[in-house]
């Protein structure tokens, strides 16, 4: 009953904690736009909230092998809370270094949720952890609608624009550290001769690992340039309304999650091989879709299929993570995935605004097909490898 209760609970968790990056996504390079004393700038609040998360993935996660997952669970939701507050008092001062300070500490706070989903694996026998996964993923749906509605509805709530949206984010940070006070963390053992596993060489090496971990990279790498550029890009540069934008990123971020009611299905059919495949297909589609057409339909579409392919990389990478790693290894090789992925996002996000401004539109989405044929690659290279055991 505890295990399914996990389960449940970090579903919860999800929904509010993933409206953190929702929100931050939607209005944060709008804000940036603001603030910021160079238009080339304006998606920078993002990749700075994006590289908080990716600079405390590896204390996150290695402080909860030597403490206990929700200890660091509830302490970076409360951190989020102070970003939030941080991100109030930037706003007054009208101040966009401070406010880069506030969403960088708001990233910190995500480190820790990143995590909620291989506590879940963790919560069930191996089995189950694709179907746990993807069932905390699907929390997500509930945040793609209340990350950019606490924006809107708190825009105009005090005299400064957007203040009001950061107080009831925070209320929402607060209610996430309500809500883990009833997470029943499950006792790990470890055998005191494994303590340190593997060297992380000898871990890397395998290409199931090196599968997971670029599925997840280049997921968020590709969903990060087109993501973070499309508001600016629909708003400022095509005169879309606020609304539409709106309508967009909320239609996107459910079709990054709403996919994981029928993952678990799909690698029962086809495989995790055949997931990541479907994934690549959803992103290459996305990029002709929004190449040169720039309707609201179109928009809409393109984000949609960018949802559905990271979701299919991002799902597939976590299954087959734990493939690669044993009980002793788990927390090290979660940080370095979680760290190169977020990492990666955060550089994307970074480069996004300048390739916008600089490079234009369709050079952006061109970068997508490079990093997708990597992918490739190391498919393939795991496929024959694969073959070459079973030969032998």
């Amino acid at each position: 009953m505890k295990v399914a209760n996990n389960v449940w609970l970090f579903m919860l968790c999800q929904a509010l904690t993933m409206s953190i990056p929702s929100f931050v996504i939607f209005v944060g390079s709008i804000i940036g736009r603001t603030l910021a004393p160079d238009p080339t700038l304006a998606t920078m609040p993002v990749a700075a909230f994006i590289l908080g998360s990716a600079l405390a993935t590896l204390p996150v996660i290695l402080s909860m092998r030597h403490f206990n997952r929700k200890r660091v669970f509830l302490y970076c939701a409360a951190i989020a809370g102070f970003g939030c507050l941080l991100a109030m008092y930037a706003l007054q001062l009208q101040s966009f270094s401070v406010y880069l300070c506030a969403v960088v500490v708001l990233g910190v706070g995500l480190a820790a949720g990143q995590q909620y989903r291989f506590a879940a694996m963790e919560s069930v026998t191996p089995e189950d952890a694709p179907k746990a996964a993807s069932r905390v993923l699907i929390g997500g749906i509930g945040a793609a609608f209340l990350g950019p509605e606490l924006a809107v509805r708190g825009e105009h709530l005090t005299a400064t624009a957007y203040q009001g949206s950061f107080a009831l984010l925070m209320l929402v940070a607060f209610t996430i550290v309500l809500v883990l006070f009833f997470y029943n963390e499950p006792k790990k053992t470890e055998h005191k001769n494994s303590a340190k596993g593997r060297p992380l060489r000898e871990i890397l090496s395998q290409p199931v690992i090196l599968v997971a971990i670029i599925s997840g990279g280049a997921g968020y790498a590709i969903m990060s340039l087109v993501m973070t550029s499309t508001p600016l890009h629909m708003h400022f540069e095509n005169g879309h309304s606020l609304v539409d934008a709106k309508w967009v990123i909320q239609s996107h971020i459910v079709a990054m999650f709403l996919p994981s009611f029928f993952v678990p299905w799909i690698i029962r059919r086809i495989g995790v091989q055949g997931l990541l495949s479907l994934g690549i297909v959803a992103l290459l589609i996305m990029v002709i879709v929004i190449f040169s057409e720039y309707t609201f339909i179109n928009y809409w579409v393109s984000l949609v299929l960018l949802g559905i392919g990271w979701n299919f990389l991002f799902v597939g990478g976590t299954a087959l993570l734990p493939e690669g790693y044993q009980e002793s290894e788990r927390f090290k090789v979660q940080a370095l995935n979680d760290f190169t992925i977020f990492g990666i996002q955060a550089i994307a996000a970074l480069l996004a605004g300048w390739i916008l401004s600089t490079l234009g539109w369709q050079v952006l989405l061109l970068i997508s097909l490079p990093i997708l044929a990597l992918l490739v690659a190391v498919l393939i290279y795991w496929q024959r490898s694969k073959q070459q055991s079973v030969a032998t």
